[in-house]
């Protein structure tokens, strides 16, 4: 598999959405959830699930001065750092070799120090259930749909506008929709796109 401390390894950069969930009150957490998706991947879906009896061996394992409490804002912080300052700050997610002991994956954080790369903090991720996967699936495509759908009316009401206000100019633009069409084949295909949360560097096994 990868290893995640060589920045020479093999990998792709891609746009991850990065979800953060916590369990208890926002201040005092119980539990903690980061959730990574793909835009261009439907199955790719991993969680980072810390609790907080079991951050005492993660603090000890990774020398974290911060406590649980602290943990999420942590988290925040290095996903926002990377975003506003990709050049200084790398998230690097790697998947593991299949006999790492309850890990499939892991998401390294790191700085360029300018003359040395230091991690500054590694999550170990699983991969989700089959029926997160599911329910994730199905929430990304009603939201496609309903966001298609918001499209198709907005541009009906324009539509219906220019009908009134230009008619001459509404056939103008039907004519030469036709014929952009015929000149492409018919093959022309319309995409939504979403704003991604946070650039990561995805390396391959």
């Amino acid at each position: 598999g990868s290893n995640p401390n060589s920045l020479s390894s093999q990998g792709v950069m891609e746009h991850l959405k990065v979800k953060i969930l916590l369990l208890g009150a926002e201040d005092s957490p119980r539990a903690v959830r980061m959730e990574l998706s793909s835009e261009t991947d439907l199955f790719f879906h991993f969680m980072h699930v810390i609790e907080e009896k079991t951050y005492a061996s993660i603090q000890e394992d990774q020398r974290l001065v911060v406590e649980f409490s602290d943990y999420p804002t942590v988290l925040i912080r290095m996903l926002n750092a990377c975003i506003k300052e990709p050049q200084i700050y790398l998230a690097i997610f790697s998947l593991l070799d299949a006999q790492s002991l309850n890990t499939d994956a892991r998401i390294d954080f790191i700085q360029n120090m300018e003359y040395k790369y230091v991690e500054l903090l590694y999550c170990a991720c699983v991969r989700s259930p089959h029926e997160v996967v599911q329910h994730h699936i199905t929430y990304r495509y009603n939201d496609m749909k309903q966001k298609l759908s918001l499209a198709r009316s907005r541009l009906l009401e324009l539509n219906n506008l220019v009908k009134l206000k230009n008619p001459s100019l509404l056939l103008q633009m039907q004519k030469s929709i036709v014929s952009g069409s015929s000149l492409n084949g018919h093959n022309n295909n319309n995409a939504i796109g979403n704003i991604t949360s946070q650039n990561i560097a995805r390396l391959g096994k």
